[in-house]
Formats: C-alpha cells, sequence, structure tokens
C-alpha cells in the first residue's frame, strides 16, 4: 500500500485487494481488512513528524458490508486526538460507490524510541516525498 496525507489530520491510500487474501470466496478476509485499518491508521501520528511512531493498543472493528477482492478501495485513516504520547483515530473502508463498508476505532501509544531505533533498516519504512 502506498499512503498519502493530506498534511492535516488524514491519511489515505487506494488499493486493490488480491484474491490470495479471501476468506469467503470473493471477499476479503476480515483479518486482513484490520490489518490494512491498523496500519493506515497507524499513520495517523507521523503526518506532523516523521519520527513520531505510535503503535495501537486497542482496535474495534466494525463489518458493514462485504469487501470484495480484486476491487479498488479507499482506505482513509482520520486523527481525532493526538496529545502527548497517546492518540485516538478512526479508519474506514469504502467501496468503489462510496459505501463505508468497514470502520475501526483505534487508541495508540507513542511507540518506545528504543523500540523503533532498533529496527532494522531493511524493514523499510520510509517516507516518500
Amino acid at each position: 500500500m502506498v499512503f498519502f496525507d493530506n498534511g492535516k489530520d488524514e491519511v489515505v491510500a487506494d488499493y486493490t485487494v488480491s484474491r490470495v487474501y479471501e476468506g469467503y470466496p470473493g471477499v476479503v478476509h476480515g483479518g486482513v481488512q484490520a490489518a490494512i485499518l491498523d496500519e493506515i491508521v497507524g499513520r495517523v501520528s507521523l503526518i506532523d513528524d516523521f519520527h513520531q511512531f505510535m503503535m495501537s493498543v486497542r482496535l474495534e472493528v466494525k463489518y458493514r458490508h462485504k469487501v470484495p477482492v480484486e476491487v479498488p478501495l479507499r482506505i482513509i485513516g482520520r486523527r481525532e486526538s493526538l496529545r502527548g504520547k497517546y492518540g485516538q483515530a478512526h479508519g474506514m473502508i469504502y467501496l468503489p460507490d462510496g459505501t463505508l463498508a468497514t470502520e475501526a476505532a483505534m487508541i495508540l501509544v507513542q511507540l518506545p524510541k528504543d523500540v523503533w531505533q532498533a529496527a532494522p533498516a531493511e524493514l523499510g519504512w520510509r517516507v516518500d516525498f
């Protein structure tokens, strides 16, 4: 996935999930949907500071409509609040017709600096301008 932010409070990705990640035939596995939302929402803390890595401590997912594989999706992470080492954000997966298919509420906590500094360079964490 490639992520873009609006410089303020949202991170967006357009993504098509491969058939390899289906749960039921033609439908994206719920765990994959949760992982996608966890990834995009976890990036809202990086909008203002590329070194403010946060991780989820609570993720609540609501599956509203089936999400088909092999269909372009719009995925949005929106920061609600970010104070000190804690944050709250929401994530949404939208179908091509604009229907909200899956949403998540997340509580984030700042990742201890020694943890992210110890991450190997080949992890691929980078910011493209």
